[in-house]
């Protein structure tokens, strides 16, 4: 009878932690990317320190968001933090 009651709750917690890592890679490919790309838009110099700006902010938002599991922001703010690197080096 306990086997009956145990078994669907462990699947159910099983399946919450499976959702919470679909984008776990995706989310420290694209910080570690982005932090690459960073440093070297900064060491090159540029007149987009806007852009610069708003991908340093949003980098900090997506390292906030990896802390707390929330992987699918966080890959979401990296992406957007990688085209605010793009802009910058454009000068834009």
């Amino acid at each position: 009878m306990k086997a009956l009651i145990c078994l669907p709750v462990l699947l159910l917690a099983l399946a919450g932690c499976a959702g919470k890592t679909a984008y776990r890679e995706s989310c420290g490919s694209q910080s570690d990317a982005a932090w690459k790309e960073l440093d070297l838009a900064k060491a090159e110099g540029f007149a987009g320190t806007v852009s610069y700006s708003k991908a340093l902010s949003l980098l900090t938002a997506a390292k906030t968001q990896q802390q707390f599991e929330g992987y699918q922001g966080c890959t979401e703010k990296a992406e957007k933090a990688r085209f605010y690197i793009r802009e910058s080096r454009a000068g834009r």
